[in-house]
């Protein structure tokens, strides 16, 4: 007898919201195909109509656009700045011409913290961004530093969107083990983890950070991670009056790693759904396809372990697939 929980031929919810999508600018169009290339991974290829194609294919109302990738070597901050500003001038104006189907958020060249929080101001004020994306690391800096204080207090003033999304970590790759497949995720994790011992998300508790592929590692291993509350507090650059706000005991270590939000991207399946659903609080759960990096002909199963799930709860899968995002970004909820 079939299960009547199965929506295989039909979803609850037909139209979903993006938040993990990726442009890709024709004058980056070269280098992110010869940065695939070099580790092993397919070329990506975006454009506007193409994307637009798929989203129709696969029943995405709209794609949250980022730029998923360093913006320069990392000594050349003049280029990151550079780079910076014409992405998310580019992207902008994609979203100007087709706000029914794109928003975005805006890249920021760190570690360069003036420059990042000079480019956040922009974007978000004039080119009306809808968040910000950083990377996982900025050429071997994680975004718990203390450095990076400035930035998160602006974003927090501003109760601000913030993907985190995932780059390789230091360090060489293995072989034949291509970094989308295993260092992403551990850098995701490793970022959250480092935001969290140092306070980032108790200090700003008004910045909405998505964490990609369900949070990479995060989920999995929150309990063994929790017991980081009971190390000591301090690094050797903290002084009595520098030590951070920070959770001090392993029910508030998992508090705070819960305050993040998770996409599904390359996450939907009989292990790792489950696993997120289960630490992941309801409202913090969205819809992300990965667009163009994981090709389409990956992904639809993905989609489909989504759809099936044979264990949602009402209204949940709603929720995942737009109703979650509309929460983050309002301008997306549709007209009643």
């Amino acid at each position: 007898m079939a299960d009547p929980r199965r929506t295989d031929s039909v979803r609850s919810d037909p139209r979903r919201i993006d938040v993990h999508q990726h442009v890709i600018p024709p004058a980056r169009s070269r280098a992110i195909a010869a940065r695939a290339a070099a580790v092993g991974w397919p070329a990506p290829a975006w454009d506007e109509h193409s994307a637009i194609a798929m989203m129709d294919r696969r029943s995405i109302d709209t794609a949250v656009l980022s730029y998923a990738a360093p913006l320069a070597g990392p000594d050349d901050p003049d280029a990151a700045r550079a780079t910076a500003r014409g992405v998310n001038e580019y992207t902008a104006e994609l979203v100007k011409n087709r706000p029914d189907r794109f928003a975005h958020f805006a890249a920021l060249p760190l570690p360069d913290v003036d420059a990042a929080l000079a480019e956040a101001v922009h974007a978000l004020d004039v080119l009306h961004a809808d968040g910000v994306m950083i990377l996982s690391n900025a050429h071997g800096r994680y975004p718990g530093e203390e450095a990076f204080e400035p930035l998160w207090a602006e974003l927090d003033a501003r109760s601000a969107v913030v993907l985190v999304h995932p780059t390789a970590p230091p360090g060489a790759p293995l072989p034949q083990v291509p970094p989308p497949l295993a260092d992403f995720p551990y850098d995701t994790t490793r970022a959250a983890l480092h935001m969290t011992v140092r306070g980032v998300p108790r200090r700003y508790p008004r910045v909405k950070v998505i964490l990609p592929h369900a949070g990479g590692f995060l989920p999995y291993a929150a309990s063994r991670f929790a017991l980081a509350a009971r190390l000591p507090r301090t690094t050797s650059t903290d002084t009595p009056d520098t030590v951070p706000e920070v959770p001090t005991t392993p029910v508030d270590f998992v508090t705070d790693l819960r305050r993040f939000h998770f996409d599904t991207a390359i996450s939907p399946g009989p292990a790792t759904l489950p696993c997120l659903l289960a630490f992941a609080a309801p409202d913090h759960i969205l819809y992300g396809s990965d667009y163009p990096m994981l090709p389409e002909d990956w992904s639809t199963g993905f989609d489909t372990a989504l759809d099936t799930y044979p264990d949602w709860k009402p209204g949940q899968l709603h929720a995942v697939n737009r109703g979650n995002a509309e929460q983050l970004i309002p301008r997306l909820a549709q007209e009643p």
